[in-house]
């Protein structure tokens, strides 16, 4: 199985580290370049659901898109310094420029004093200016202007800069990608094999209701099985997140609400034979210990009993990191489409709207609920005519 790894960056990075990605069999990379560091959250939100990992071309950007909380598969950045730092003071050097006297910015004060000892160069007149929450790029240009000659990792300080003043923008070197991607890979192939084990669970209740809507809250689906009992097919990944790591299955408490008999065994399985196996195991303990019942069976002869949750908050509230993680867009988003569907009383909405009350773009807006549509989430309803000679906007009813 391959994997897919998101490169973020700016449009002159993207490609040739990429290109290094995709030296390593079995992985390719997608370009996801940017304008400005930060439009960077934004590009993850919008890809999440399409990447294994993500790459960043720098610290910043991945900064702000883990600030931002959108990082929900492993991830990592290209580290700038030690022997790109010490090739850019070399090139520098030889176009005449006076290294002991410049300003840095976005890399740690510690790694430029390391490279300047190793170099044996002195550094109390270098000047740095370390990566800190808040920074931004107008921060930096200040910081800059006042040396003769700069060296920074940010794209958009050096545009702003490079007619002013000697500035050289630091890039990735081949060395620095590489090392990156390989710990990225150890992560990111770890939690996709992990992630794809098969989650299934057989479910005995009196009747069915509400059973469809846990279903996909766990994003998986639902069929009759046999007995009056039914299947759950879903993977490790939503389960684990849905029973925090295990532990709870609150489930359990909301289908008790309505059923007198709730008993559901999960088998955690690498193929779905030895799920269906340890599912029945689970089951079978379920019923040994009551009513009301849950527990999941993992290899080498592992029961964990789940317990029911006292306090339940709704299944929307409850598994919004769920629902995240399978439609590819953050909790904060889905929170605010919540507050949109309840502004509205539940009638549609046109993508105009939403784009309005989420402060994005229409086309933003519209693969967002197309990603919805497609997890069974939203549904259209129709269009409505804009009254220009723009196309039609599309009426969308949220069923999260």
């Amino acid at each position: 199985m391959g994997i897919v790894i998101g490169v973020v960056g700016p449009h002159d990075l993207v490609d040739d580290v990429a290109a290094t990605c995709e030296e390593q069999p079995g992985v390719s990379a997608l370009r996801l370049d940017y304008d400005h560091e930060s439009q960077a959250a934004a590009i993850v939100e919008a890809h999440a659901a399409s990447v294994e990992g993500w790459l960043f071309t720098g610290i910043v950007p991945y900064m702000l898109a883990r600030d931002a909380e959108l990082l929900t598969r492993p991830a990592a950045f290209v580290d700038y310094s030690g022997a790109t730092l010490l090739s850019a003071l070399v090139r520098l050097q030889r176009e005449g420029v006076d290294v002991t006297r410049l300003s840095i910015d976005t890399l740690p004060a510690g790694d430029v004093t390391s490279t300047f000892t190793e170099a044996g160069l002195p550094v109390d007149q270098v000047r740095t200016l370390p990566y800190r929450a808040g920074m931004t790029s107008k921060k930096a240009v200040a910081f800059h202007r006042r040396s003769q000659a700069a060296i920074t990792c940010l794209s958009s300080v050096y545009e702003e800069l490079r007619g002013e003043m000697k500035i050289l923008r630091l890039v990735p070197s081949v060395h620095s990608v590489r090392v990156a991607l390989r710990q990225l890979l150890l992560t990111a192939e770890g939690q996709a094999q992990e992630d794809a084990q098969i989650a299934l669970g057989l479910v005995e209740v009196d009747n069915d209701e509400g059973l469809l809507r846990e279903a996909t809250a766990l994003g998986g689906t639902l069929a009759a099985f046999r007995g009056g009992t039914y299947l759950l097919v879903t993977t490790r990944g939503p389960l684990h997140d849905a029973t925090g790591g295990f532990s709870c299955l609150p489930m359990l408490t909301r289908l008790a609400g309505g059923n007198r008999v709730v008993r559901v065994g999960f088998g955690l399985g690498r193929s779905a034979a030895e799920a269906e196996s340890l599912a029945r195991r689970a089951l079978s303990r379920a019923r040994r210990i009551g009513e009301v019942a849950a527990v999941l069976s993992l290899r080498a002869d592992t029961d964990i009993v789940l317990e029911s949750a006292t306090a339940v908050p709704p299944p929307a509230e409850q598994n919004l990191s769920v629902i995240a993680r399978r439609v590819g867009l953050s909790v904060p988003t889905l929170e605010k489409l919540l507050e949109a569907r309840d502004a509205a009383g539940g009638e549609p909405l046109t993508t105009k709207e939403i784009a309005e009350r989420l402060a994005v773009q229409q086309r933003t807006a519209r693969r967002m609920l197309y990603r919805l549509e497609l997890a069974g989430l939203a549904e259209r309803t129709g269009n409505l005519t804009s009254g220009s000679s723009g196309r039609p906007l599309t009426l969308y009813r949220l069923t999260l």
